[in-house]
């Protein structure tokens, strides 16, 4: 069963190469999982976590946003969906939205923060503008350095107009109520996974943002990594401590990019660990 103060939400779609979200995986295996189009790309989701705490209301990712030229749409395949249109099906205005906490920094996560202020402008502005924003310092300075294989992943335009509101940390920590910070490094410096345990007095299980440290329900395979990481050897070790943590501690794993499972729960055996969808 899943708490009541805390709903996934789909943010937008879009396509990415297979091969470079499976990594060593070939494709004789991959195409198995998921179906590629004619470009090689596999369909996506952006996925956000909407948890309601004493410190307000958190929002767990920011999604794609909606800064995209027609060309760029085209290559991504990128619906024109945002996590205001989650938010609105909800019933949440942005303005509600009191912390904003994020796995990483790259163009999937984090552009959803900014928005042009209206029509044929190109000035930028918050789309949270109550909202704090949590993230690894080391992720900030990269971000800010584009410090990425991916020279395009890393964009000032989602990153200064919200710079005032930033919160930074150093590894683990606990910044809000029902919130805590989990480093996983791997698929770059900063990454961070996010744990949302249950509100006071609730038997619901706690659940694991693993973000791009596992973001599909395959990549819970040992050898599923994406060609994006930036260090693919501590990934893996942080896949692994992270769902290990998962089956034995009876937390559900959320998925950020997983088009047909939002959710899972993890077992382990003989070592490995396994994610049964969860409805």
């Amino acid at each position: 069963m899943l708490a009541c103060n805390l709903r996934p939400l789909t943010t937008g779609a879009f396509r990415l190469d297979g091969g470079g979200m499976f990594g060593l995986i070939p494709k004789t295996m991959w195409s198995k999982w998921t179906e590629a189009d004619a470009d090689n790309r596999i369909a996506l989701v952006t996925r956000s976590l909407l948890v309601e705490t004493r410190d307000g209301l958190v929002l767990i990712e920011a999604g794609c946003g909606d800064k995209w030229t027609n060309k760029e749409r085209t290559m991504y395949a990128l619906a024109p969906r945002t996590a205001v249109d989650a938010l609105a099906e909800a019933g949440v205005d942005p303005r509600e939205i009191a912390h904003i906490v994020l796995t990483h920094l790259h163009f999937d996560h984090a552009a959803g923060l900014t928005r042009f202020d209206g029509a044929g402008t190109t000035n930028l502005v918050p789309v949270f503008p109550n909202a704090r924003v949590h993230v690894q310092r080391t992720e900030w300075n990269d971000a800010l350095a584009n410090k990425s294989t991916m020279t395009r992943t890393y964009l000032r335009s989602h990153l200064e107009p919200i710079a005032h509101a930033i919160e930074l940390y150093d590894g683990a920590a606990a910044p809000l109520d029902r919130i805590e910070l989990l480093p996983t490094r791997g698929h770059t410096w900063g990454h961070q996974s996010i744990l949302v345990r249950p509100a006071s007095g609730e038997t619901s299980p706690s659940v694991l943002f693993a973000g791009d440290a596992c973001p599909t329900l395959h990549h819970a395979h040992p050898a599923a990594s994406l060609g994006y990481d930036m260090l693919a050897y501590d990934a893996m070790l942080s896949k692994r401590e992270i769902l290990g943590r998962a089956a034995r501690e009876g937390w559900l794993v959320a998925f950020d990019h997983d088009p047909h499972h939002a959710l899972a729960r993890a077992t382990e055996h003989d070592g490995r660990v396994e994610l049964t969808p969860h409805s």
